[in-house]
């Protein structure tokens, strides 16, 4: 009896040392991804982050931690911030990251910000007219990824991967021995940009990719083709339309039918088969909780009562021509403009005389204060944002800002990916962006 326990045991100690010999990261191998977008574009370029790397970080608890920046400190209640840069941070080249380096990178992608930086010693000093109570938070969004250009016109940054080749669609990227968050486990990236839907499932099914897009509307059926998944915890994709306040549209009266007229069940229910949220509110529930005090059901009624109140003539609906999806939900929104008695075009999101704005925002943020500030950012209204720092302060803000009618949330959908069987130890953020740095291949020797 004792022979064989023993027998049992040393089997079962075996068994357990295989699965473990499967599970273990393992150094080496190419990872291949294919992507619609570019892959270095923000905030959807899912190179970015491993080129660059940001002064901030927002870990799986919605905590700022540190990144390039080892620490700072707010002053003048809020109005200047200071940031403290880790020292012997390399970029790609060999070139130390400084002050100096960081501010043209933050200056190039801030754009419009409304806050000043300058070099001052080994320190970045950030300074507003306006207070900034969470700009350690905006600062670890990958639009604000620190990069440069190289000698040779090659995008640089001290990410734990190098640009080592970028034609073709095709971007190759080669791990950094030398990163300052340790060396990642695969010794390549391959990301393919510009693939669609279809030809990224066809790569994945014959072993051609190992990371591909599950677009929403389609998540039910690679979940039915037992396809390996990875899923965002929460949705993070605003599908909202954007009414400019003039001309016709000038009168908030006007406004408020054509958010009155949009049907978002259908939405939800027809073209994204149930994936996601309806939502009339800038936030997903899953920040904020009272998401559901903002009504979401049409009133074609009322729509049709404002409408009367003044001739509307022909407006147009911009959207992003390139995706079929997109298109069909300006399609059906044109529809539940016309039952209102509105006549509308639908047209390339190149056309400059559109009044009317099909948006499809990322939201990168893990709490609410951050998340509404970078909402409104990118609808140009950051001001709105002031004062808005618990609950309360954000509802009332969010509400003030939806009542001019000039944003009309639609739908939060989630981010998924579908993966070969080489992938081990792949995780997603909390908006869905894939953390690739850990990953690793079961094939790699």
């Amino acid at each position: 009896m004792f022979r064989w326990i023993a027998i049992f045991g040393s089997l079962l100690f075996l068994c357990e040392m295989a699965a473990t010999a499967r599970t273990r990261p393992r150094y080496g191998g190419t990872l291949r991804i294919d992507s619609r977008s570019d892959p270095l574009q923000a905030p959807n370029g899912v190179a970015r982050k491993l080129v660059a790397d940001t002064l901030t970080r927002v870990d799986d608890h919605g905590q700022v931690v540190p990144a390039l920046a080892v620490r700072w400190e707010s002053q003048s209640t809020n109005h200047r911030w200071q940031f403290w840069l880790r020292p012997d941070v390399r970029f790609h080249d060999g070139t130390l990251l400084t002050a100096a380096a960081v501010v043209p990178s933050l200056s190039l992608e801030c754009g419009g910000c409304p806050w000043r930086a300058r070099a001052v010693g080994e320190s970045v000093v950030i300074t507003s007219e306006s207070p900034m109570p969470s700009l350690p938070t905006e600062l670890a969004r990958s639009r604000y990824a620190i990069l440069r250009k190289d000698d040779a016109g090659n995008l640089d940054g001290p990410g734990p991967f190098r640009v080592a080749a970028n034609s073709n669609g095709i971007l190759f990227l080669s791990a950094t021995d030398d990163s300052w968050d340790g060396r990642p486990l695969v010794d390549a990236i391959e990301i393919y940009g510009g693939r669609s839907i279809h030809y990224q499932w066809l790569d994945l099914s014959v072993g051609r990719a190992d990371i591909v897009e599950v677009p929403p509307e389609q998540l039910r059926q690679a979940q039915q083709d037992h396809m390996p998944l990875a899923v965002a915890a929460r949705a993070s994709d605003l599908v909202a339309l954007s009414i400019a306040a003039k001309g016709p549209l000038r009168d908030v009266r006007i406004r408020e039918a054509i958010a009155m007229s949009v049907d978002r069940a259908a939405l939800f229910g027809i073209i994204y088969q149930k994936q996601g949220e309806i939502t009339a509110s800038l936030l997903p529930s899953a920040l904020t909780g009272y998401a559901f005090l903002f009504p979401t059901v049409p009133d074609v009624a009322r729509a049709r009562e404002l409408r009367a109140q003044q001739p509307v003539p022909l407006l147009h609906l911009a959207v992003d021509t390139s995706d079929p999806v997109l298109r069909l939900v300006a399609d059906r929104l044109a529809l539940n403009l016309h039952d209102s008695g509105f006549n509308v075009q639908v047209v390339s999101q190149t056309s400059t005389n559109a009044e009317l704005t099909l948006r499809f925002v990322h939201l990168e943020a893990a709490d609410a204060v951050s998340a509404l500030r970078e909402i409104l950012s990118d609808f140009d209204a950051s001001d709105a944002a002031d004062g808005a720092d618990d609950p309360a302060a954000l509802y009332h803000v969010e509400r003030s800002f939806l009542q001019s009618y000039t944003v009309v949330p639609l739908l939060y959908l989630p981010r998924a990916y579908g993966l070969s069987g080489r992938v081990r130890n792949l995780t997603l953020a909390a908006d869905g962006s894939l953390q690739l740095a850990n990953a690793s291949l079961e094939d790699a020797k």
